[in-house]
């Protein structure tokens, strides 16, 4: 008989619940979507934080270029070594660097040697133009910066000879690059081969770590790293750590201000349609009350049809959800949003409450009285 009499009032008031049920199905797709954002929102931060280049480094105590050589140097094989004990899956690319001030043409230059074929990893936002790894028949290739290319009016497959002190070496450009910062005055070698025309075998300047994850997780690791390396200084770059820490706290608050808000406001609009359906159903319920229907019974069959209406509207708002949260990700970050299913029970559960908030009017049909109902009809 409860859920006849369920059916008959779902049935018998379509008008106004239609009302309720869009505003629930409206409030279920933006909170799922939202949601399913927040869920997926630190991974897809990172990744586009990965694109601004190294977040953790690895230095001597006192790392500097004094005059023309560095003043002091590590030990790459150390480095390497301890890179590959302390592993994490975070860990995207790690590239050592040897840093000299030599000359190409009686013009000044930083020569950076590193390892060409791990920079596009580390630097995914740099423009290049020709190739980032010189090919087989470039074994002496490498890579200039723009403003270096310009000054001395080098292209691709131009050939250079690199200076330092009285060592002199001959350098096929492969590629120009285009960075927009301090690299676009430096030409970039292969390791070994600044590490010959330094006079440093097996040493470096630094190295430079891109690791995705938390400010915590990256924090966590570098003090891992300083472990495994006493003898260097191993640090996040603060500016882009911090920035990434600031900015995901700043969108997850955002996001739950706005669920948060879009509650309320659909609360309040299933508050204003059950206030009138109240007012409607007042014979029906001075009705049931002359019947021996007890008040509780009453409470409870009203606040099933709209527990029922909030789960609908859940259901189907958390369909809708997912689409508007892969056009989202689409849209700002350049790829769809991964689905979660777990966002379908929470987004039902959530509009049950919001629906339930709303029907605070349909508690009043308890104190109707039968009498005074019959006499004005």
């Amino acid at each position: 008989m409860f859920w006849r009499l369920l059916w008959k009032l779902l049935r018998g008031s379509g008008g106004r619940l239609a009302v309720a049920i869009l505003a629930l199905v409206s409030c279920a797709m933006l909170v799922s979507a939202l949601l399913n954002l927040e869920f997926d929102i630190e991974r897809k931060l990172t990744q586009e934080f990965r694109t601004l280049g190294a977040n953790l480094l690895i230095s001597p105590r006192n790392a500097q270029i004094t005059g023309s050589s560095p003043a002091e140097v590590m030990s790459a094989s150390e480095v390497s070594s301890a890179i590959q004990k302390v592993k994490d899956p975070g860990l995207v690319a790690a590239v050592p660097f040897l840093y000299v001030v030599g000359s190409v043409q009686n013009t000044a230059v930083v020569i950076a040697g590193t390892n060409l074929e791990e920079l596009p990893k580390l630097e995914p936002a740099w423009r290049m133009e020709g190739e980032w790894k010189p090919s087989l028949a470039q074994q002496t290739g490498g890579l200039v910066g723009r403003n270096v290319a310009q000054q001395l009016k080098l292209a691709v497959g131009s050939s250079l000879n690199l200076t330092y002190l009285k060592k002199t070496t001959q350098l096929k450009v492969a590629g120009i690059i285009d960075a927009g910062g301090a690299e676009d005055n430096q030409v970039f070698v292969e390791l070994p081969e600044a590490q010959d025309l330094a006079g440093l075998p097996g040493e470096i300047s630094f190295a430079q770590l891109s690791v995705s994850g938390t400010t915590a997780a990256i924090s966590h690791y570098a003090a891992r790293l300083a472990s495994a390396l006493p003898a260097y200084v191993v640090k996040p770059i603060r500016q882009i750590t911090e920035a990434e820490g600031d900015l995901l706290g700043r969108i997850r608050l955002l996001i739950v201000s706005m669920i948060v808000l879009i509650s309320v406001l659909t609360a309040l609009c299933v508050l204003g349609t059950m206030a009138a359906l109240a007012m409607d159903r007042r014979q029906d319920v001075g009705l049931m009350k002359a019947l021996g229907g007890s008040i509780g019974r009453i409470v409870t069959l009203f606040m099933a049809e709209v527990g029922v209406l909030g789960a609908v509207g859940g259901f189907v708002g958390a369909i809708l959800g997912l689409e508007l949260s892969r056009w989202m990700g689409q849209r700002v970050f350049g790829q769809a949003i991964s689905s979660r299913w777990e966002i379908f029970p929470l987004t039902i559960l959530l509009m049950v409450v919001v629906a339930l908030a709303g029907a605070l009017p349909l508690r009043l049909l308890g104190k109707v009285k039968p009498a005074i109902i019959f006499r004005e009809h």
